[in-house]
């Protein structure tokens, strides 16, 4: 739906927000070091769901090379959430572009992208929609590679992630879900709050066809998909990952029972669910000490990334692990 909806509509996704804040990230703002200015792009499309876009590409990156969208929690802005979570380190190192959108307090007032709204993440309109048209003009300006786009984002940008890879499979080539919600969780306000705590419990048949019905008939190929919860998370329950993995393994092909698992820093279990022949696996980060954000290790180690504050958590650097997940690190 176009952000030119009736009064009504608007006062609803006002009202929600402002209950919502009472639970999710806060404007909080965690340190802002940036070092690079992101790039602003002011026109990519026709934007239904009035989101800001920024971008950041590093120096002298070829042709062909691949493009991350990231897209923050509730609160922050598309600058903090670059500086601190890690990514440019990996972009400069790897020779990828990053997407940054980010949201407007004129659509939610706790800056939340509004993934429990059905038209702001249904194909072809709304929030979602816009960030279609970010990657559209990105690939066509810096001549990328249309088969190596991925997304990541925390909290609602998590759960918006989870709605991107449903609704656009034929976009994303992967996804990284961090302390988000199974697509299709809620459609409302009332349903937001059960689906962030304590999480909602659905079959895996169920979950998966949420995923199903947002693109009727697709048969191509699906996005490989990360998820990453702490065991200490009381915004969004720790229970939502296991009905996520649920929802992924039942679109994917898999089952909930991990084929490998290993340990990480910071006591983190990495599980792998495979899901058969062609298909990419579901891969779970467990990681039992995390509250609510994104996991840093700052440094300056292979391994290490971001800076720590306000949901972003020194624990480890999950930027690197999604990329090397995504093919994307050397």
């Amino acid at each position: 739906m176009p952000r030119t909806a009736s009064f009504p509509r608007r006062a609803t996704t006002l009202l929600t927000a402002l209950v919502l804040s009472l639970i999710s990230v806060l404007a909080v703002a965690g340190p802002v070091r940036a070092a690079v200015p992101l790039e602003r792009v002011t026109s990519f499309g026709s934007n239904p769901g009035n989101l800001v876009m920024y971008r950041y590409v590093p120096a002298g990156l070829a042709a062909g090379s691949p493009v991350v969208v990231l897209l923050h929690g509730c609160g922050q802005r598309a600058q903090e959430y670059a500086d601190n979570a890690g990514w440019r380190k990996f972009a400069d190192a790897d020779g990828f572009a990053l997407v940054v959108a980010e949201q407007q307090s004129a659509n939610n007032l706790s800056r939340c992208f509004n993934w429990f709204e059905p038209g702001d993440v249904a194909r072809g309109g709304g929030e979602a929609l816009s960030i279609r048209q970010m990657v559209d003009h990105t690939l066509g300006s810096l001549a990328a590679d249309p088969d190596r786009v991925y997304v990541t984002g925390l909290s609602a940008g998590g759960a918006m992630t989870a709605s991107l890879l449903a609704a656009y499979p034929d976009v994303f080539a992967g996804g990284a879900v961090i302390a988000g919600v199974p697509h299709g969780c809620a459609s409302g306000m009332l349903g937001a709050f059960s689906c962030m705590y304590p999480g909602r419990a659905e079959t895996a048949r169920t979950w998966g066809d949420r995923v199903r019905a947002a693109y009727p008939g697709y048969t191509g190929r699906r996005p490989a998909v990360s998820l990453w919860h702490g065991g200490a998370d009381h915004t969004v329950a720790t229970a939502n990952l296991a009905e996520s993995v649920k929802q992924w393994t039942n679109v994917l092909g898999g089952d909930q029972q991990p084929d490998t698992t290993s340990q990480l820093p910071a006591g983190t279990t990495r599980s792998v669910y495979d899901t058969g022949a062609g298909a990419p696996p579901v891969i779970g980060y467990l990681t039992p000490g995390n509250g609510h954000g994104t996991p840093v290790a700052p440094g300056d180690g292979a391994q290490q990334c971001g800076n720590a504050g306000a949901y972003f958590l020194t624990s480890l650097c999950s930027c690197y692990h999604i990329a090397s997940d995504w093919g994307l690190t050397d």
